[in-house]
């Protein structure tokens, strides 16, 4: 014969109609209590306020339906012990009233109360950990020394302090080992290998860059996600007089024109940039973006970008690029972006010049004739009434940038569209408008 187990509930408790207790029962899982004291007491007596509506509910439920939806509530017992019971009411047959089971959920709460503990215990362990890579990260941006930080795997470089970006020209993403001079190759890889054994090594000599500079290599190891790092430390081996020229770095006639330059790699990461570049961008420093993706910054990310390097890889330039370009804290600015490539030491740069062109006046021819149009129109006043000159008035704007984009555009109605934000149906609608097009071909007749 099979058995069944049967679960005593931990507290029975037998109701009239109107939910006096008649008698009380407690298993072994609740200590020994009083409870013979509720008998001819109503069950929302021996509860709190709160639960007391819960009480109340249970057994309306019970009276009304049969049976009542389980509820938890802390039950107050003769001695003053408070547990949490969750319960359930029953509606007896006949006249015999209701019975309230109610099973102890202590051990629940005790447990939801140790996790709440834990959660907050990781918190505090988290964010302290927050503030000491916090720490980390100041101390490591305003070290005057050049750190570096390269894969131990792959050796490329995965972090490049401000210093070491300004005096070597590095930048993450390149591989450190190809910097080093070939003489002191086996020297590093001895370095790295020690550094692995034992967790740091002695500094040693090398010679880094194409003019073969002395520096201080002093390795550590790091554990990290997904894999370990060295901690690269240099220092100069003689007086530094002068930050190191590096081929990246430009003259000071680049750093100082007025319109925004970058040099990106093949990936498209910046490796070098202009001040007036950092005013668009709204970043503080270059070093900020140092390794930066390009796309962060234009109105389609991996889109503009795209077309970009395929249009120079296709033809080794781009001229007049038209896009958008998002700043930091939020500005939107108009720009055409106008580049080449070069190799240079087997790698692949790409020169872009950024320039903002959301002021761009018109043609001196252009505004002149906008500026007499808008002054007949102001001629109309008191003639006119003023809903009709505003719709004159934009009327006579909004043809003067169809042209202006068709200018740019070198004719090319698909690329205007792009430019003023509207599709093709809307440009050939208002081309068929103002006459556009009819204007285009009539001058082209008389020019024949």
């Amino acid at each position: 014969m099979t058995r069944v187990a049967v679960i005593q509930p931990d507290i029975t408790l037998s109701l009239d109609w109107e939910g006096v207790i008649r008698d009380a029962a407690l298993s072994d899982a609740i200590p020994a209590e009083p409870v013979k004291e509720w008998l001819g007491r109503p069950w929302m007596e021996t509860v709190g306020e709160i639960a007391g509506l819960q009480v109340r509910r249970m057994v309306e439920d019970a009276r009304a339906s049969g049976v009542s939806a389980y509820l938890q509530i802390t039950q107050r017992f003769p001695s003053g012990l408070e547990l949490p019971i969750e319960y359930t009411t029953v509606r007896l047959g006949g006249q015999a009233g209701l019975i309230a089971v109610g099973k102890n959920l202590q051990a629940v709460a005790e447990l939801q109360s140790r996790l709440v503990a834990a959660q907050q215990a990781r918190e505090q362990d988290y964010w302290k950990l927050r503030e000491i890579e916090t720490r980390s990260r100041l101390l490591f941006d305003a070290s005057s020394e050049a750190v570096l930080v390269i894969a131990a795997s792959t050796l490329r470089i995965v972090e490049a302090n401000p210093a070491a970006i300004r005096e070597l020209g590095m930048a993450p993403g390149w591989n450190f080992s190809d910097e080093v001079a070939q003489r002191d190759r086996a020297a590093l890889r001895d370095v790295l290998m020690r550094a692995r054994e034992q967790g740091r090594a002695p500094g040693i000599m090398v010679h880094l860059g194409a003019d073969g500079t002395p520096w201080l290599l002093r390795a550590s190891l790091m554990a990290r996600t997904p894999g370990p790092v060295f901690l690269i430390q240099l220092s100069p081996a003689a007086p530094v007089t002068q930050p190191r020229a590096t081929t990246l770095r430009g003259d000071a006639l680049m750093e100082d024109m007025p319109d925004g330059f970058v040099a990106i790699d093949a990936e498209g990461a910046i490796r070098r940039a202009n001040r007036a570049f950092l005013d668009l961008a709204q970043a503080g420093t270059e070093a900020s973006i140092i390794g930066e993706k390009l796309d962060r910054w234009l109105a389609q990310p991996g889109m503009d970008i795209g077309v970009l390097m395929a249009t120079i890889a296709q033809h080794g330039e781009v001229r007049l690029f038209p896009t958008q370009l998002t700043g930091n804290l939020g500005s939107e600015i108009e720009v055409e972006i106008s580049g080449s490539a070069v190799n240079r030491d087997g790698q692949r740069m790409v020169g872009l010049i950024i320039r903002d062109i959301g002021r761009r006046i018109l043609a001196s021819g252009e505004a002149a004739a906008l500026r007499t149009a808008l002054g007949m129109l102001a001629n109309d006043v008191g003639r006119v009434p003023l809903p009709t000159m505003v719709r004159n008035t934009a009327a006579l704007v909004e043809r003067a940038c169809i042209e202006q984009a068709l200018r740019l555009a070198n004719g090319n109605r698909t690329a205007a569209a792009d430019a003023l934000g509207l599709s093709r149906q809307s440009l050939y609608a208002k081309l068929e408008r103002y006459e556009i097009g009819e204007d285009r071909e009539a001058n082209e007749d008389r020019a024949r």
